[in-house]
């Protein structure tokens, strides 16, 4: 019998690929204090007297674990490059900006110089100004050149909601400079009677990486005057394109080199990163391109006060009748609504799109208790809504109307919030990285702000709520990206060879598994044809729809209202198996919907409104084998080894959990087809000397290897860039493929991500980790907070605690050093 443990490619899509992932989109909000927002009105509580107030009373007080406080800081001045032009600077200090930081001139002084540069320093830091003078100046004097159109610059956003709001922040900045700076967005959601005026006289283009793939690209004859021109190349919160949406990214950027040579052009691209491990690294592997680091943050900082938050055990029992705690997404409306009672204005970071919906919809029903008027100022935000809804959402928060939002990572990226008081993270958001991103939302004028991480019941978040320095003392990650991987770029030459035809001279900029690897096996599927001037497209198809760049994969899912036959939103094929299934709930902007249909073929979820006092859960099965193994390692007896695998998956049923307290209430069978996904993963076996030194016998060693494949899969986000959504994982007593008792953790992509390789570099670290976070556990036999997983297929049986320890002690006894990682790929 297999267990298994699923990612969120193949089971669970909410708040799957919301990359995902701050900023600083207006500039005048960087180097000075801004006015208030409208309806924001009186002196601001200390973020410790608000924390106060949250945690009166002993069992308020008990939930705090820790409380780290970071002090101010004060900032350093430089002054702007002598080859900024005085407009430029005149209309920055216009906008209450007398000096840039350090920072700020230094990255300006690469972008002049021809020289690609990343900035990667804090939240709130001024990285948008960083780039925006040289951009800006440049731009005016290219408006003064007798070419016609002049110079122009391309900005690409991760979200649309950063787009919208950068274009805000540069109309604002550039109001003195007249019509020479024409900033204009380009999405999905620009009319079409916008674009041709876009493509024709915009010399500031921002867009987005799907858009770039999709419609810039394949349609670049019409873009020809854009990007003969293109001095510059924005690329705003690069750190979000990790795992295979980074891998993604990275191929459609050398496919917009290689159009711009066509074109003559050689654009310099500037990079905007959170703090991150290896910036330049990460930069380089993106862009292909050398790039220079600027990662010295010269701004100031407000006083930061940043509590971990545990939610307290219940009378509850959950599966194999394990301790329950209260749900994070119960803790965290509560803190909404306490925060807004105090007109305190506050974000609430949700990992879902269901949770950010409930905390929003309990927030509203309690404070409508203390005071109706109050109830309006508390909404939801999430990716799946409309482009009026989110708009709307966007400009009720930036005035003040909203005094708190529960939102997706949508929001993470999206708009400049001046003036938030509080964040809370409900739940730990799977990288120190965006943990944060997001509690530098609040404070951002640099007055003093409180952020709180409330603990989910995991083991990651457990294990980080009572190990402060393992968020508050320890760098954040290296982001993780494999360009190479030939489920990526395979569709990726497809869509270059559709550009322009691929000649001997384009194949190094895409790698060195082209030739001998994709392009003969390109040719033999009559993709490809080659001739003596190169190798082109031979299909009537757009090459560019061969892949979907978020990784989703198939046409979205449409979620409509059977009734009325209006549409609410969509939903990611990959996704729809466990999100929109036959009886499953759907939460949208506060309403609750059953599905009554799911239609896989025509890719429609029909749904009815209805109010069940249940969310859905799905259940799976999942069987792993494996097809290639690159490397392996003795690891005492037994060994460690990385390779690839094929992994077999089907959605068999659901579960029915009560409102809050999540306490199950009843399972339904489902009928859905398998899936296949042919991915990278890491595994180690244990022989039968090392189960008789750990002392597992035959009946409790399923559940003693289930229960480590869990807590490894839950602990692996602390050494990649990834979450546990990201991964999946299966557990055998006997692999038809290894002989022996196997644990496997894969990539929850085609292809893989890179969270395995990086899984494989750090085992020792990562599996030292793991037995920590089940050995410290104070629960008896196990529970979420250690070995049982929110996604198991398996419904968390068989499940052992001490088995597990023992086996992992066992295991690591012998554990030789960290295997030599492999440099990256220029």
């Amino acid at each position: 019998m297999a267990f298994n443990h699923l990612p969120a490619a193949m089971h669970d899509a909410l708040g799957a690929l919301s990359v995902t992932p701050v900023t600083h989109s207006v500039p005048m909000a960087k180097n000075h204090r801004p006015s208030r927002p409208a309806g924001d009105t009186g002196s601001r509580p200390s973020p410790g007297m608000v924390l106060d107030r949250l945690s009166s009373g002993e069992s308020r007080a008990a939930r705090i674990t820790h409380t780290e406080h970071l002090p101010a800081r004060a900032g350093r001045h430089a002054v702007w490059p002598h080859r900024i032009r005085p407009e430029v600077i005149s209309a920055i200090q216009a906008a209450g900006i007398e000096h840039p930081w350090a920072h700020q001139a230094e990255a300006a002084e690469h972008a002049l110089d021809g020289e690609s540069v990343v900035i990667a320093t804090g939240t709130a830091s001024g990285k948008s100004l960083a780039y925006l003078a040289p951009v800006l100046s440049t731009l005016l004097d290219g408006s003064e050149a007798a070419n016609g159109r002049g110079t122009t610059a391309l900005y690409l956003a991760p979200t649309k909601a950063l787009a919208a709001d950068q274009r805000r922040a540069v109309r604002e900045l550039a109001a003195p400079l007249g019509n020479r700076i024409r900033p204009a967005v380009y999405d999905g959601d620009t009319p079409v009677e916008e674009r041709e005026w876009v493509r024709q006289y915009a010399n500031y283009v921002l867009t987005n990486p799907d858009m770039l793939h999709r419609g810039i690209l394949p349609s670049h004859p019409r873009w020809s005057s854009f990007l003969r021109s293109l001095r510059y190349v924005v690329i705003d919160e690069c750190h979000t394109y990790r795992g295979v949406f980074g891998s993604h990214v990275a191929q459609v950027l050398r496919r917009l080199r290689r159009v711009c040579a066509r074109y003559g052009a050689d654009p310099v691209f500037l990079l905007a990163s959170a703090t991150s491990a290896e910036p330049a690294l990460a930069a380089r592997r993106l862009t292909g391109l050398p790039v220079s680091e600027v990662s010295d943050d010269a701004s100031p900082r407000g006083e930061l006060v940043f509590a971990l938050w545990e939610p307290p055990l219940t009378e509850l029992h959950g599966e194999q009748g394990a301790p329950v705690r209260r749900t994070a997404t119960a803790e965290t409306a509560d803190l909404l609504t306490d925060l807004t009672v105090q007109g305190v204005r506050s974000v609430a970071f949700v990992r879902s799109r269901r949770g950010a919906e409930l905390i929003a919809v309990i927030a509203q029903e309690r404070l409508a208790q203390v005071d109706r008027s109050l109830a309006r100022r508390v909404a939801a935000y999430r990716g799946g809504y409309l482009p009026e809804e989110r708009r709307a959402l966007e400009r009720a928060l930036h005035s003040g109307e909203l005094l708190g939002l529960a939102a997706t990572t949508a929001l993470e990226l999206g708009v400049d919030v001046s003036g938030l008081d509080a964040v809370l993270i409900a739940g730990y958001p799977g990288t120190r990285a965006s943990l944060w991103q997001q509690a530098g939302r609040a404070g951002r004028s640099g007055e003093g702000a409180l952020a709180i991480l409330v603990a989910r019941d995991d083991p990651l978040d457990t294990f980080l709520v009572h190990h402060p320095e393992a968020l508050f003392q320890q760098p954040v990650e290296s982001t993780v990206l494999d360009p190479d991987n030939p489920y990526v770029l395979a569709p990726h030459l497809c869509a270059a060879a559709a550009e322009l035809p691929l000649t001997d001279a384009d194949l190094a900029l895409f790698g060195p598994a082209v030739t001998e690897l994709l392009l003969p096996q390109l040719e033999a599927a009559g993709l490809l044809r080659k001739r003596s001037t190169g190798w082109y497209w031979t299909r009537r198809e757009r090459a560019a729809d061969l892949t979907d760049i978020r990784g989703g994969g198939g046409s979205p899912v449409q979620i409509v209202e059977a009734a009325t036959g209006r549409l609410l939103g969509t939903v990611d094929e990959a996704a729809s198996h466990t999100a929109v299934h036959d009886g499953a709930v759907h939460l949208h902007q506060g309403r609750t919907y059953l599905v009554k249909t799911l239609d896989l073929k025509d890719s429609v979820a029909l749904v009815e409104e209805a109010a069940p006092p249940y969310s859905t859960t799905a259940r799976d099965t999942t069987s792993i084998s494996v097809l290639e193994t690159d490397t392996e390692i003795p690891w005492g007896a037994g060994r460690l080894c990385y390779g690839s695998v094929e992994v077999t998956n089907q959605v068999v049923s659901f579960l029915r959990r009560r409102l809050i307290t999540g306490e199950v209430l009843g399972e339904t069978k489902l009928d859905l087809p398998p899936r296949t996904l042919r991915t990278r993963a890491v595994w180690w076996t244990v022989t039968e000397d090392q189960l008789d030194a750990a002392r597992i016998n035959p009946e409790i060693l399923g559940g003693a290897l289930h229960a480590a494949e869990h807590a490894s899969i839950g602990m692996l986000p602390l050494f990649a860039t990834c979450d546990r959504w990201d991964i999946g994982g299966v557990s055998v007593p006997l692999h038809p493929d290894t002989l022996l008792p196997t644990v496997f953790v894969y990539d929850g992509h085609p292809g893989g991500a890179g969270f395995a390789e990086r899984a494989f570099h750090t085992a020792r670290a990562w599996l030292t980790a793991t037995r920590e976070a089940i050995a410290s556990c104070e629960c008896e036999a196990g529970c979420p907070s250690c070995i049982q997983s929110p996604k198991c297929g398996n419904g968390n049986d068989p499940l052992h605690k001490r088995g597990a320890v023992r086996l992992l002690t066992e295991l690591l006894r012998e554990a030789p050093a960290e295997p030599e990682e492999a440099p990256p790929a220029p």
